[in-house]
């Protein structure tokens, strides 16, 4: 973790992903964030661990398929995306939805 820069990491993580199967995987102890596409294992690791304070056990990674979309005439693509699916160690986890 010594190796990354914590300014740079911050900004590797854009949000956490929820849906119905990201929150089934909440009971494995596992998270979905959306991630930049150029983002390593090693550094989604040091990110998370920094972000959160918790200790990190697996990271694994998707690039899902571009979604085609129209407006009108007008045909193009979804923006493009990485995901990754990040395994925590047993007695830690994230609050994704703080108490108001």
């Amino acid at each position: 973790m010594s190796d990354f820069s914590p300014r740079n990491l911050a900004d590797l993580i854009r949000r956490p992903i929820i849906t119905e199967k990201a929150t089934q995987r909440l009971e494995l102890n596992q998270y979905t964030f959306e991630v930049q596409p150029k983002a390593t294992k090693p550094e989604i690791k040091a990110a998370v661990e920094l972000m959160f304070e918790v200790k990190v056990t697996g990271v694994t990674t998707q690039h899902p398929p571009r979604k085609a979309r129209r407006v009108g005439k007008f045909a193009g693509h979804r923006p493009h995306y990485k995901k990754a699916i990040v395994t925590l160690a047993d007695g830690d986890s994230i609050t994704l939805f703080p108490e108001v």
